[in-house]
């Protein structure tokens, strides 16, 4: 069962689906350029999400080997354009690691 997501507040960590894969996918180009580096692996494995003005998300994307990295995303309202806008990246992490805000 999904989470409920109260307005402003996130919510828990669910499992990724395409959905948050096709956002991933969007902001790779930006996700490569500021960590100076080419995933041939790059997959969302688990999410946050946090509903403002268009939505935030905390994803974390195994990118190879344990190798794991956090993406801070906010994807615009689609009567705003659906922009999908990459906020930060933590590389270093683990798959433990949890998410959380950053």
């Amino acid at each position: 069962m999904a989470n409920i997501v109260i307005s402003g507040g996130w919510g828990g960590t669910e499992d990724a689906t395409e959905s948050t894969q096709k956002i991933c996918d969007a902001v790779k180009d930006q996700v490569e350029q500021r960590t100076n580096q080419k995933y041939a692996v790059y997959k969302a494995v688990t999410f946050q999400q946090q509903v403002v003005a268009g939505r935030n998300f905390n994803i974390k994307v195994l990118v190879g080997g344990e190798n794991y990295i956090h993406l801070s995303v906010f994807q615009q309202l689609p009567c705003n354009g659906g922009n999908v806008e990459l906020r930060s990246v933590e590389e270093g992490k683990t798959k433990d690691d949890p998410l959380g805000t950053f």
